[in-house]
C-alpha cells in the first residue's frame, strides 16, 4: 500500500465514512499531537516511473467494501 496521492483532510474522510454508513455519531476536533504530520499525500512519482504504479482503487471504493465487510460480520454475529 503506498497511500493515495489525493490528499484530503481527516475531517472530510470522517464526514465519507459518515455519509456511507448513515451514522448519527459526531464528529468531535480535538488538538493534533506536536508529532501529527503536516502532510499526508505520499509522493508516489517513483512508483510510478519505476513500476508503472497507478491506483486500482478509488477511495471511496475501498470504504464502500470495508463498510460491507464489517457489515457481513456483524450479521455473523462475529
Amino acid at each position: 500500500n503506498l497511500g493515495n496521492p489525493d490528499e484530503i483532510s481527516i475531517k472530510e474522510l470522517a464526514e465519507e465514512i459518515l455519509e456511507l454508513t448513515g451514522s448519527k455519531s459526531e464528529i468531535v476536533n480535538k488538538p493534533l499531537p506536536p508529532d501529527d504530520p503536516v502532510q499526508r499525500r505520499p509522493d508516489v512519482s517513483l512508483a510510478k516511473e519505476k513500476l508503472g504504479w497507478k491506483i486500482k482503487n478509488h477511495r471511496l471504493d475501498g470504504l464502500k467494501e470495508t463498510i460491507d465487510y464489517f457489515k457481513e460480520l456483524l450479521s455473523n454475529g462475529v
